[in-house]
């Protein structure tokens, strides 16, 4: 049950912080991304292993997690310090808030516009190499003749009018072979 609720909480510090870049960049800095993805899977490690945690790993992964968090403050404390005073009021307003919410939206719309592009176009492109690929022979067809009964008869009459060679008794064996 800890490890669970701790996964779950790990999940949600690595989206903000692979969110912070989009909804307060002064506070967010160059390699935030590669954190937020290590604590994403530090979450997720925990939610699909809580199962396997207790007793001392289990005591490990708290003590890892309160450490984490520790970091964390002290961080973002030092992150909050080196903001000018007008930065720190800036970013208390709603308007700002609302800005960042509305530009975030637009990022995630035309991202979600891309995907279906790409997914369009990478079915299209399924299709046409599922599709039997046609190949150079052109097939010639000799004349049809006017109906059915003419064929028959000209088959029957090549059949009739063919000749049928005896057939040719076989040598016998001359003594010099046998031998």
């Amino acid at each position: 049950m800890l490890a669970t609720l701790g996964g779950l909480l790990a999940l949600l510090l690595g989206l903000a912080i692979l969110l912070l870049p989009l909804l307060a960049t002064e506070l967010s800095r160059p390699r935030d991304s590669a954190w937020g993805a290590v604590v994403l899977l530090l979450g997720l490690v925990l939610v699909t292993s809580a199962d396997r945690l207790t007793g001392a790993p289990m005591l490990g992964v708290l003590c890892g997690g309160l450490l984490i968090g520790r970091l964390a403050g002290e961080v973002s404390q030092g992150r909050w310090r080196q903001l000018t005073a007008e930065e720190q009021q800036r970013l208390w307003s709603t308007e700002r808030w609302q800005t960042s919410l509305q530009q975030a939206g637009a990022s995630l719309a035309h991202l979600l516009a891309l995907l279906t592009t790409a997914t369009s176009g990478m079915s299209q492109w399924l299709t046409q190499q599922r599709q039997p690929k046609a190949s150079g022979k052109r097939w010639v067809r000799p004349e049809e003749p006017s109906s059915t009964s003419e064929i028959d008869s000209l088959v029957i009459d090549s059949l009739v009018t063919a000749e049928i060679p005896e057939p040719q008794p076989l040598p016998e064996p001359s003594s010099s072979q046998a031998g």
